[in-house]
């Protein structure tokens, strides 16, 4: 008699769902200008994790169990690369999440997102409209309250996130990060890039007028 073995299926967790990374220019530029400022601004966080478009899995060993934030930030987790987040392994949920609603998601991101992030406890969810068309408001936020989404105001195109310590603000052209502490916003890449350039040409000015700078 030979023993019956039992086959033991092991889920498989996507590392994406098909869709693409933004609906368009606009929508992928705005999602890669705040997670960069976002990862600059916690950079000496060990752990502060930032993502966007990851694939969230919440129930260990159901696949179909995910959604992709357009951007989120975790407090309490290692930094480092991941190709997805488990949440069961990981053992914190998202803090807060950015949505950069589009034609072809705001219904979800009002409805379903909006439910969902509620349940998995995300303290902050916030919704912007890149192309000012398709929200009455560009810019709404809700803050976890007794286990229910409360709208936060909105003054002056100013909300204000607890989790980060910085506001979101609707400029009228599109979503920025401002730091109260330092009464600037966050530099995007590109103004990071422009940033570091004036510097080098300072030094070199003054390479050209001094000789090279004491070591």
């Amino acid at each position: 008699m030979y023993a019956q073995t039992t086959k033991v299926t092991v889920p498989i967790y996507p590392e994406s769902d098909g869709k693409p990374m933004a609906e368009t220019d606009i929508h992928a530029e705005l999602l890669i200008n705040l997670r960069v400022s976002l990862d600059n601004y916690f950079r000496d966080d060990p752990n502060v994790y930032v993502s966007g478009n990851l694939l969230v899995y919440y129930v260990q060993g159901n696949p179909a169990k995910c959604f992709a934030p357009d951007v989120f930030v975790v407090r309490g987790v290692p930094k480092g690369q991941r190709r997805i987040y488990k949440l069961w392994e990981e053992g914190v949920a998202p803090q807060i999440v950015i949505e950069l609603t589009s034609r072809k998601t705001w219904k979800e991101d009002l409805q379903t997102k909006w439910d969902l992030c509620r349940e998995l406890g995300v303290q902050e969810y916030f919704i912007f409209d890149p192309e000012y068309d398709y929200l009455d408001e560009p810019l709404v936020g809700y803050r976890l309250e007794n286990g229910k989404y409360v709208e936060l105001e909105i003054k002056d195109g100013r909300a204000k996130s607890e989790v980060l310590g910085l506001e979101l603000v609707d400029t009228g052209e599109t979503l920025r990060l401002f730091d109260p502490s330092t009464n600037q916003f966050l530099l995007t890449p590109q103004e990071a890039q422009e940033h570091v350039s004036e510097l080098e040409a300072t030094l070199e000015r003054y390479r050209q007028q001094f000789g090279e700078l004491p070591k």
